[in-house]
């Protein structure tokens, strides 16, 4: 329950900073809620990754699918990757999901850290 919400809440806070913000508030937002919502470093971190994965990945695919894969397949011939859209969708929520989830780690490493000292 907590590791879902978790990820929601990454979800939905990573998205509407990432409307306001630039693209590293996602590592902020990881940060802070795997520094509010204790969960194990490897659970956190699991959960950082879950969430930015999954809001890249479906942002990048929204868009894509709004210009029909136009951007997406010069972009991936560009890069190597066959020309394919889906390879470029999925390489982009993977570059975001390692950002998240190494900043969701070290905000639980943190957490954790600061436990004795500080009451949450």
């Amino acid at each position: 329950m907590k590791f879902a919400a978790t990820i929601l809440l990454t979800i939905t806070l990573s998205f509407v900073f990432g409307l306001y913000f630039p693209w590293w508030s996602i590592a902020l937002v990881s940060f802070l809620v795997a520094m509010l919502i204790y969960q194990k470093p490897v659970i956190a971190w699991l959960a950082g990754f879950a969430g930015i994965f999954l809001c890249w990945a479906l942002l990048a695919w929204w868009i894509d699918a709004q210009n029909d894969s136009i951007l997406s397949r010069r972009i991936a011939q560009l890069l190597n990757l066959g020309g394919g859209s889906s390879v470029l969708i999925l390489l982009t929520g993977l570059i975001g999901a390692i950002i998240g989830g190494l900043a969701a780690l070290s905000g639980s490493l943190l957490r954790r850290y600061l436990a004795p000292r500080w009451p949450l």
